[in-house]
């Protein structure tokens, strides 16, 4: 798996699917498919082998639910109204034993455990007049991927390129950042799935100096108006499992836990285990 990240689509008489080859992630992901599910599951157990990926997710329905399981795979998480009001199933499979293993797992319930029993309600501060809130347009990507690269020593796209971020832009998705004397000390991005009619609340950063002021509760509040004015209320985040303050981020928004995925991506400074977090706009 030596090219860039990039989706394919397959189309044969029996099935089609949509598939997402990550091969800086060592992974593929299926996010769509209709058909004959046997024949789904073999094509996709045949593009790993062919990519040498170590993990296999697959976005499915309830529907199949027990054909996934027949067929080895596990269930890690779930999204709930994500095709257009119907809950996406993460099944996974691993084909390393060293992607199936995990010393940390132990200490990732504690976070979760602690944050369930901390205060859901949290005060919405604002942070001093020089910082600006506003949506990040193709004229900041040099800033915001600069913001990446001081952030992440490692991350699971190519945010660090500003080519690339400006792709992002042009293929939809939305950025709101602060702007502290001129520069972006915080942003966040709402990846949109205009078909499903969701988005993924992603991309959270905040420089260390300016993590004091609750940035990014504000800047995910924003990102939220934005979803609900162009009427997408399924919206959910996945967060490094060992990072108790985005954690508690979300659970203080109004997020719900639907689960971890194991050996997700490499993000901060290593191969990482990720929580999935849900929240229904429509109920807010």
């Amino acid at each position: 798996m030596n090219q860039p990240a990039h989706s394919v689509q397959i189309k044969e008489s029996e099935f089609y699917l949509e598939a997402y080859l990550d091969p800086f992630n060592k992974r593929i992901r299926i996010d769509d498919y209709r058909g004959n599910i046997n024949l789904i599951i073999g094509k996709t157990e045949e593009l790993c082998c062919r990519n040498q990926a170590e993990k296999l997710i697959i976005k499915g329905r309830k529907e199949d639910l027990f054909q996934f399981f027949e067929h080895g795979l596990v269930l890690e998480a779930i999204v709930d109204r994500y095709f257009l009001g119907s809950d996406a199933y993460f099944f996974t499979k691993y084909y390393s034993n060293d992607r199936r293993c995990n010393d940390h797992w132990i200490a990732e319930d504690g976070i979760i455990h602690s944050i369930f029993q901390s205060d859901p309600s949290s005060l919405i501060t604002k942070p001093p007049q020089d910082y600006i809130l506003k949506k990040v347009d193709e004229r900041d990507a040099g800033e915001l991927a600069a913001l990446y690269r001081d952030v992440f020593q490692i991350y699971p796209t190519p945010l660090f390129d500003v080519e690339y971020v400006k792709k992002t832009m042009e293929e939809g998705t939305v950025y709101y950042g602060f702007f502290y004397k001129g520069k972006i000390v915080s942003a966040a991005s709402a990846e949109i799935n205009d078909f499903y009619k969701n988005a993924e609340l992603t991309d959270c950063a905040t420089r260390k100096e300016h993590r004091k002021y609750g940035l990014m509760k504000l800047i995910l509040l924003e990102l939220e108006r934005e979803l609900k004015h162009r009427g997408i209320f399924c919206t959910y985040s996945i967060a490094r499992s060992l990072s108790f303050g985005m954690n508690a981020v979300l659970f203080q928004l109004g997020f719900h836990y639907r689960g971890r995925l194991m050996n997700n991506c490499y993000i901060y400074d290593k191969l990482e285990n990720m929580n999935i977090w849900v929240k229904n706009l429509a109920s807010c």
